[in-house]
């Protein structure tokens, strides 16, 4: 990894991402829930909704927590990084959950929350590299020449 981070470092840095993974989920579950139970809203409108709950979740818990170290946040700062999260993980999140959504459910008639799960496994990796190389990257130095 970039950055400076050390194995042992980066270790910690993926144990507190998928601690506030483990928040989203649940706040994707419960918008999922919400969304098919209560308004009887189709599986896949209700699977990016409840995604983009989760990833504007996940985004204040990350910049306040996971990588704290690296940010301070601000609105000047913190919209520019919130844009770069939402279209990066919240990308590989929507898209690879209505993707995988529409393989586990709709072709092999999997339970739908249990099909979501899968879903979000599988985008967690690529998402706590997009962010620790990109959203959340270490400040670069600029050396002057002279």
């Amino acid at each position: 990894m970039r950055g400076g981070a050390t194995g042992c470092g980066t270790v910690v840095r993926w144990l507190k991402f998928n601690a506030v993974g483990a928040l989203g989920i649940g706040v994707q579950l419960i918008v999922l829930l919400g969304l098919r139970s209560g308004f009887h809203l189709d599986y896949l409108p209700a699977t990016a909704l409840a995604v983009e709950a989760a990833v504007v979740h996940n985004f204040f818990w990350h910049e306040r927590y996971t990588w704290a170290d690296r940010v301070q946040p601000s609105w000047r700062k913190s919209l520019p990084r919130w844009l770069r999260f939402n279209l990066t993980t919240g990308g590989v999140s929507i898209l690879g959950n209505l993707a995988l959504m529409k393989l586990l459910v709709g072709l092999g008639h999997i339970n739908y929350l249990a099909a979501n799960g899968v879903a979000i496994v599988v985008c967690s990796l690529a998402n706590f590299l997009v962010s620790n190389e990109w959203v959340f990257a270490p400040a670069r130095l600029c050396h002057a020449f002279v």
